[in-house]
C-alpha cells in the first residue's frame, strides 16, 4: 500500500489458497521451500493441461484442504464454552480475577494453623492465662448480686464506646434499655458500665449488691414480676442485667407491652434495668423499638492502650490506684467525667511513671512494637475486641519485659482469629437438644433454619469473601438448607422471607461492606462488596471447620458442588479456591469428595473448578508432589474428562516439577486420539506463555512446528493463532502494576512483542508460520486483523499500537509478507460492517513497513 491516494486503484486479488493442507511440515521462515510445501505458496501456480483425472485429483485435494481448515478452525474454539454454545465466550478475565482475589484472601501466611485448640477457650502463654470464651449464654448465667469487686474492676478499665452518655442519658429517663450488639464486643461490660453508675448516684447507692444479674430463663416477663412483687428481697434502686436466651428455637421474644410493663415496674421501684441481646432477626423488634439502641464496639487504639498500660504497670511494680473513681467520657465531646465526691479528676494523673523514665521507654517501645508489620500480619483483625484486646496487650508486654519470646508473641497474636472461629462454631446446635416449648400436643415448627443462618453466612463469607454482598447472602441462604436438613432431616427447612437484616449480618460475622467493581456479562460494574474485618478470619474459618466439625463435612461439600456450578465466575472460582485450601487440610477426603468426582464431571465448568482446586492445592510444599503425581497420571492413564482437567491444572504452572515437563504432558495430551482435546491443551500452553519461563514455551512452539507429526503441527499452530486471540486479563494471574498486568485488555501477542523485546523475533517466527501454512492461513489471517484493528480504541485513543510497531516490521519481512498485508489492509477498508479508515491504514502500513524500506521499493518502482 503506497502513500498515494488508493480508492480509485482497483482491488487487487485475494489471496489465492494453497492446494493442499497435507504439508509433512509448515514452511521454515525465509527457507526453500520444498515441493510439497510449494503448495502451500499464495501464488502457486496451477497446471492448465491436466487431465480429467488430474482435475479430479486436484479437486480431491482442495476439498481435504477445505476440511483441513475447518478442523483446524474448530480446534482454536474456546473449550470452556462448550455448555454456551459458540457464540457466546465465556468471561475467562472475570474468572481470573476471582481466582486471583480468592487467592489473596486466604494466602495469609496461615498454611495449616498450628495454633493449639486442646483448649481454646483460655490462651497459655508462658505465665498468661486469659479467658476469651465471649460465648457466654444467657442459659449458663445465674441470677444472682455482681460483685463489687467486679463493678470496681468495670469503673476501672472500662473503656466507654461513642455515645455512651448518650446511652446513660436513655437508660435515666426511662429506666429501661434494651442494648444490642454482637457477641464479645463488650456489651455486657457497657451495660454493667452503665448500670453501676446509675445505681451509685441513685437511690442504691449505699447498697453493696446494687447491681444484679436476672435469671435468664425468665425473661422479661419474669423479671418484670420480679420486680413488681419484691421477690427476694431486692431494694430500691436495684440495677438489673438480663441477658435473655432469643436463640433457642421456639422461643419468643418479649413485645412491646412486655417492656413496657417492665419500665413501670422499675420506675415505680426507682430501680433500673438494660436488656442485652444479639443483634439479629430475632432482636431486631426489640431494637427498633423506644427502649434499643445498639452497642457500640470500644475503640481498638485506646482499648489496647489501656490494657497495655495496665499490663505493663502490674507488671512494672506501679499499680494505678484511684479509690475507686470511676470515668464516664461523651465521645463526641471529647472530655473525661469523674464522680468521686464531686470534684473532677482525670485518670491519667493517677498514672505515675518511675523515677528513671523507665516505664516511659516501655509505652514507647510497646507502641513501636504494635505497629510492627509482622505482629500486625499475625493479628489479623482490623479491630479488636475486649478480650482480644487484653490478650494483646498481655503478650506485648511479656515480650517486653522478657517473659514471651518473638515467637511465642507472633503464635499467640495467630491465635485470636483462630479463638473466634472457634467461638463461632462451638456448640451452635446445642440448643437443638432441648425440649422445644409447647404444650406436648402441638407440634413446633423446626427453628433450624434461624439457628444455622448466622453459622452459614459466616462459611460463605469466608469461602467467597470479595464477592457482591448479594451473592454471599445467596451462598449463604443454600448453605442454611443444607445444614438444617443434615442437622433435622425429618423438617422441612423454614425460613421467613422478610426478616433478614444485612446489618446484622455484617455485625454477627465482623464483616464490612465496600464499593467495588463487579464482573457482569463480561463488564465490570459498581457492586456492593463484603469482606471479613481482618484478613486472618478466612483461613482461621475454614480451619476451624474442617478439623473440629466432622459432621459438617457432608452439607458443605454438597454446597460446594452448587457453587462449583453457579455461572458466576466471582461465585465458582472463589469457591474452587477455598476447596482447594480445604483440601489441604485433609487431602484425602478433598480429593476424594471434592477434585476427583468433579474432575470426572461432564461439564466444563465443573472441571475448571476440580483443576483450581487441584492448584491451590499445589501451591502449598506439602501437598506439590501429591498433585503433580495426580496430574501426571491423569495426563497418561486417565479418562478424556480426566486428561481435560489435567490439562487445565497443568496451565497454572505449578501441577509438574519443571515446564519442560509441563509441555510434555500438554503435548500428550493435546495429540492424543487425533487432537481431540487439542484445544484445551492449546488453550493452557498460552496461559504459560505469562509465565517467566516464556521463553522456553516458545521454544517448544518452534520445536513442535517442525515435528514430524502433523498432530503436534496442529498444537503449535492453534496455541499460535490462540496467542493472537487471547487478551492478558484472560490468562494473567498478576495484579496491575506489572508490564502485563497493565494491558490487561491488549491481545497477549502484542503485549508480549511490547514487553519482552527480546522475544519479538521469536513471537513473529511462529505467527509469519501460521500465515503460511494452508490449513491455518484463513483464521491467523483474521486473527492479525483482529491486531490491526487494535491499534487505536473508537474514540482514537492509541491502544495497542505499540506493541503492533514492535511485531510488524519484524513479521512483514519479505515482498510476499507485504502484499498480503496490502491486501488484508484494502480488504479492511471495504468492509461494509466495520470499515477502516484509510488514514488508519496508512499508518498501519507505515507500522509495517519502514520508511527506508518504503523509499527503497518506490525507487525500484520508478527505476
Amino acid at each position: 500500500m503506497a502513500d498515494e491516494a488508493v480508492a480509485d486503484r482497483p482491488a487487487e486479488p485475494a489471496a489465492p489458497k494453497a492446494k493442499d493442507a497435507r504439508s509433512p511440515e509448515p514452511p521454515p521462515r525465509g527457507g526453500a521451500r520444498g515441493d510439497d510445501n510449494a503448495k502451500d505458496a499464495p501464488d502457486a501456480p496451477g497446471s492448465s493441461d491436466a487431465s480429467d483425472p488430474a482435475d479430479a485429483e486436484a479437486a480431491e485435494r482442495e476439498k481435504e484442504r477445505e476440511r483441513a481448515a475447518d478442523r483446524f478452525k474448530d480446534r482454536t474454539r474456546d473449550p470452556l464454552a462448550e455448555e454456551q454454545g459458540e457464540e457466546e465466550p465465556t468471561d475467562a478475565a472475570a474468572a481470573t480475577r476471582a481466582r486471583r482475589s480468592g487467592q489473596k484472601l486466604l494466602a495469609s501466611g496461615r498454611d495449616l494453623i498450628g495454633f493449639d485448640r486442646s483448649d481454646v477457650g483460655r490462651l497459655h502463654i508462658g505465665d498468661i492465662n486469659i479467658g476469651l470464651d465471649a460465648r457466654r449464654s444467657g442459659l449458663s448465667m445465674r441470677d444472682g448480686p455482681v460483685p463489687e469487686e467486679e463493678l470496681l474492676r468495670i469503673r476501672r478499665t472500662h473503656i466507654e464506646p461513642e455515645g455512651y452518655v448518650r446511652l446513660r442519658r436513655a437508660l435515666e429517663a426511662r429506666r429501661l434499655l434494651v442494648l444490642g450488639g454482637a457477641p464479645g464486643t463488650g456489651r455486657a461490660s457497657t451495660a454493667l458500665a452503665l448500670l453501676e453508675e446509675v445505681t451509685r448516684d441513685g437511690e442504691g447507692g449505699q447498697n453493696s449488691e446494687r447491681v444484679r444479674r436476672a435469671d435468664p430463663e425468665g425473661g422479661v416477663r419474669g423479671l418484670a414480676t420480679q420486680v413488681m412483687g419484691g421477690e427476694g428481697g431486692h431494694p430500691r434502686g436495684t440495677g438489673y442485667l438480663l441477658e435473655p436466651a432469643l436463640d433457642r428455637p421456639g422461643t419468643l421474644p418479649p413485645d412491646g407491652m412486655d417492656l413496657d410493663q417492665l419500665a413501670s415496674a422499675l420506675a415505680e421501684q426507682g430501680s433500673y434495668a438494660v436488656v442485652v441481646v444479639s443483634v439479629g432477626s430475632a432482636a431486631n423488634p426489640l431494637l427498633a423499638g423506644r427502649y434499643g439502641a445498639i452497642c457500640p464496639p470500644a475503640p481498638t487504639r485506646e482499648l489496647v492502650a489501656v490494657r497495655l498500660r495496665q499490663r505493663l504497670e502490674e507488671e512494672h511494680g506501679d499499680p494505678a490506684r484511684d479509690g475507686g473513681g470511676g470515668r464516664t467520657r461523651d465521645a463526641h465531646q471529647g472530655g473525661d467525667r469523674t464522680r468521686d465526691g464531686g470534684q473532677d479528676q482525670d485518670r491519667s494523673q493517677d498514672r505515675r511513671p518511675d523515677d528513671d523514665g523507665s516505664l516511659s521507654r516501655l509505652l514507647e517501645r510497646a507502641a513501636e512494637l504494635r505497629e510492627d508489620p509482622e505482629v500486625t500480619e499475625a493479628v489479623g483483625l482490623d479491630d479488636l475486641r475486649p478480650a482480644e484486646a487484653e490478650l494483646f496487650a498481655s503478650l506485648l508486654a511479656g515480650h517486653l519485659l522478657g517473659s514471651v519470646g518473638r515467637e511465642e508473641l507472633l503464635s499467640g497474636c495467630r491465635g485470636l482469629a483462630a479463638v473466634q472461629a472457634y467461638e463461632w462454631f462451638a456448640g451452635v446446635d446445642r440448643a437443638l437438644a432441648a425440649p422445644p416449648p409447647g404444650d406436648g400436643r402441638a407440634p413446633v415448627r423446626s427453628g433450624t433454619a434461624a439457628l444455622f443462618h448466622p453459622v452459614a453466612f459466616r462459611i460463605a463469607l469466608a469461602v467467597l469473601g470479595g464477592a457482591s454482598h448479594s451473592a454471599v447472602s445467596a451462598a449463604a441462604h443454600l448453605l442454611t438448607w443444607e445444614l438444617s436438613v443434615q442437622s433435622d432431616p425429618d423438617s422441612t427447612p423454614a425460613r421467613p422471607l422478610f426478616c433478614d437484616d444485612p446489618e446484622s449480618d455484617l455485625a454477627l460475622s465482623r464483616a464490612r461492606p465496600a464499593d467495588g467493581a463487579v464482573d457482569v456479562a463480561g463488564a465490570e460494574v459498581t457492586g456492593r462488596l463484603i469482606f471479613y474485618r481482618g484478613a486472618a478470619l478466612p483461613a482461621a474459618v475454614l480451619a476451624e471447620l474442617w478439623d473440629r466439625h466432622f459432621p459438617v463435612r457432608a452439607p458443605v461439600v454438597r454446597w460446594l458442588r452448587l457453587l462449583a456450578d453457579d455461572p458466576r465466575p466471582q461465585v465458582s472460582m472463589r469457591a474452587a479456591v477455598a476447596a482447594g485450601e480445604l483440601s489441604v487440610r485433609d487431602f484425602e477426603h478433598g480429593y476424594a469428595e471434592l477434585v476427583r468426582p468433579l474432575a470426572e464431571a461432564p461439564s466444563p465448568r465443573r472441571r475448571v473448578f476440580a483443576a483450581t482446586a487441584l492448584d491451590q492445592a499445589a501451591g502449598h510444599a506439602s501437598h506439590r508432589r501429591a498433585v503433580r503425581k495426580v496430574v501426571e497420571d491423569w495426563s497418561r492413564h486417565g479418562t478424556p474428562a480426566l486428561r481435560w482437567t489435567a490439562a487445565m491444572a497443568l496451565g497454572y504452572g505449578r501441577s509438574a516439577d519443571s515446564m519442560g515437563d509441563t509441555l510434555d504432558a500438554l503435548a500428550r495430551i493435546g495429540v492424543r486420539d487425533d487432537g481431540e482435546q487439542l484445544a484445551v491443551a492449546s488453550l493452557n500452553v498460552v496461559r504459560l506463555l505469562t509465565l517467566p519461563e516464556c521463553a522456553t514455551v516458545l521454544r517448544r512452539l518452534t520445536d513442535w512446528t517442525g515435528h514430524r507429526g502433523e498432530e503436534y503441527q496442529d498444537l503449535a499452530l492453534v496455541s499460535i493463532v490462540r496467542l493472537a486471540l487471547t487478551d492478558v486479563d484472560e490468562v494473567l494471574d498478576d495484579e496491575p502494576g506489572t508490564p502485563l498486568g497493565d494491558r490487561g485488555d491488549w491481545p497477549l501477542l502484542l503485549a508480549l512483542a511490547a514487553t519482552r523485546p527480546e522475544l519479538t523475533g521469536k513471537l513473529a517466527d511462529l505467527f509469519w508460520t501460521a500465515l503460511n501454512t494452508a490449513r491455518s492461513r484463513d483464521v491467523a489471517v483474521d486473527a492479525l486483523e483482529t491486531l490491526l484493528r487494535s491499534a487505536s480504541r473508537k474514540d482514537g485513543r492509541a491502544w495497542t499500537r505499540e506493541g503492533l510497531a514492535a511485531l510488524l516490521p519484524a513479521l512483514i519481512a519479505e515482498e510476499q509478507d507485504r502484499r498480503r498485508l496490502d491486501w488484508l489492509l484494502r480488504r479492511m477498508m471495504r468492509d461494509q460492517d466495520r470499515p477502516l479508515a484509510e488514514e488508519r491504514a496508512r499508518a498501519l502500513w507505515r507500522l509495517a513497513v519502514p520508511a527506508r524500506q518504503r523509499r527503497s521499493e518506490e525507487e525500484e518502482s520508478h527505476g
